[in-house]
């Protein structure tokens, strides 16, 4: 009895043994036949465009209203009359020409800060005109690039006009100088949306989105081409179906067009005029070739000459062109430099190239443009130039690889901008220090050095006038006085 019992016993506890195990797999082999039964769409409807009143992500198409909001808040300009009119200046070589006496050392301490803005993310640098300073900002919060009007000597704003447009971070948002005559403010935003303006009132006289005219093809980190004014003419270069443009300041008209036949891109490099050979021409470092354009007479527009050997990805720093005839290119990311000959003939201009070399061979320039100087250029090196990294240097146009000097493993001053004012270099490393320099063909000769600001990637182009310095790192913009 005894042992029937715990038999029965036993079988009682293996039966719910199994029940407990297997009552679960019953119920995923019952799920899983209902779940291969049923299909999985059927309460479903296909997605069709318009179907759920939204745009479909294919044919989403921003509107941007250019120049639409206008705002004043002031209108207490100084009378001033220095200028500095556009990138690299009046005359497109980063030099003033102002007779304003300025400081050789800031006598151990730090200068005044005049005034200062908080800005957005960016490296967009100021001009000056007549005691007003013009900025292309981009304002974060409501998402627009913004042209800002400034006093020069108190940092009061004046007036801003701005536009929406979606603009995500990468390394800053904002890059441009305006270029500022008598009459006209002419911009371009991050996206390529040009903006002319009467330069006094700040009214709004036309627009063009480039990217949505052209077809352009925005490069990396946004567009970096600085605007021109020539003989009241927006010249441009699109990087489209249209090489280059230029476009009538006070109507809009478009004025003439250089066709984009080998499908050019465009660089983060901006157009320099030129004269050689008895030809004015506009000289444009695209993406695919170094090209000069016609700037008047009777095939204003046509490309006069190009050259393909220079074709890199990234190009920054913008053509430095000299009397001789010899243009000296250089970009970023370790493409080096190259030095070309420009020649005419029998109507015919023709190019060469003298020299082609690695960034750690000679001078080579990443962000900013080398300066000219008594017949030498000077420039700062890249960062992939080895020892001579991030040092200034000069050398001599005909052998570009020979360093005739540098500032030395102690001054090393990143990607940061530099200038000539009253025969001396001014130069802004990364960080907000400024460097008061002797141009010298011979030797390098440092006059001052003085944190002006805590700085990070200051590498925005400096600009001058009636004895104010304006600096800015990506998200503050400050003005010193220099004048002795």
């Amino acid at each position: 009895m005894a042992a029937g019992a715990n038999l029965y016993a036993m079988n009682s506890q293996l039966t719910r043994s199994l029940l407990l195990i297997g009552a679960p797999v019953l119920v995923a082999v019952a799920f899983l036949f209902w779940w291969i039964g049923k299909d999985p769409v059927r309460e479903l409807t296909q997605s069709l465009p318009g179907a759920d009143n939204r745009v479909s992500a294919d044919s989403i198409v921003e509107i941007i209203n250019i120049g639409e909001e206008f705002e004043r808040f002031s209108s207490s300009l100084p009378r001033l009359e220095e200028t500095w009119t556009r990138f690299r200046g009046a005359d497109f070589d980063n030099v003033s020409k102002s007779p304003v006496r300025l400081i050789e050392s800031f006598g151990g301490k730090a200068p005044e800060i005049l005034w200062s803005h908080d800005l957005g993310e960016g490296h967009a640098g100021p001009a000056i005109y007549r005691g007003a300073v013009y900025l292309l900002d981009y304002d974060e919060e409501k998402r627009a690039d913004m042209l800002r009007c400034f006093s020069l000597t108190t940092g009061e704003e004046q007036w801003r006009r701005w536009y929406q447009v979606n603009v995500k971070r990468n390394h800053g948002m904002s890059r441009t100088v305006p270029a500022v005559t008598e009459d006209y403010i002419l911009t371009i935003g991050p996206r390529s949306h040009v903006m002319c303006l009467d330069r006094e009132s700040g009214d709004f006289r036309w627009g063009l989105d480039m990217e949505k005219e052209y077809g352009t093809e925005i490069p990396f980190w946004y567009t970096g081409q600085c605007p021109l004014i020539d003989n009241g003419k927006a010249i441009l270069a699109t990087g489209g179906r249209s090489m280059l443009i230029a476009i009538d300041c006070e109507s809009g008209e478009l004025l003439w067009e250089t066709p984009n036949d080998k499908s050019w891109k465009m660089s983060h490099s901006s157009i320099m005029p030129f004269t050689f050979g008895g030809q004015r021409m506009y000289v444009y470092s695209a993406i695919g070739a170094v090209i000069g354009v016609a700037a008047e007479g009777p095939d204003e527009g046509k490309v006069l000459w190009s050259n393909t050997n220079w074709n890199h990805t990234v190009v920054a720093p913008s053509p430095v062109c000299m009397p001789d005839g010899k243009i000296f290119l250089t970009a970023g990311y370790g493409a080096g430099s190259m030095v070309i000959q420009l020649a005419y003939e029998n109507g015919v201009f023709s190019t060469e190239v003298l020299q082609e070399y690695l960034p750690r061979e000679g001078l080579a320039c990443e962000q900013q443009t080398p300066l000219l100087f008594e017949g030498h250029l000077l420039g700062v090196l890249p960062k992939d130039a080895a020892t001579l990294r991030n040092q200034m240097v000069c050398v001599d146009p005909d052998d570009c690889t020979n360093i005739i000097w540098s500032s030395g493993s102690t001054n090393r001053f990143g990607l940061g901008p530099f200038m000539i004012a009253d025969g001396k270099i001014f130069l802004l490393s990364d960080n907000g220090t400024l460097t008061i320099i002797r141009p010298n063909t011979k030797q390098y000769i440092q006059l001052d050095q003085v944190q002006i600001f805590e700085g990070h990637d200051a590498w925005a182009p400096l600009a001058i006038a009636d004895g104010y310095l304006i600096l800015r790192d990506s998200k503050k913009m400050v003005c010193i006085r220099i004048e002795t």
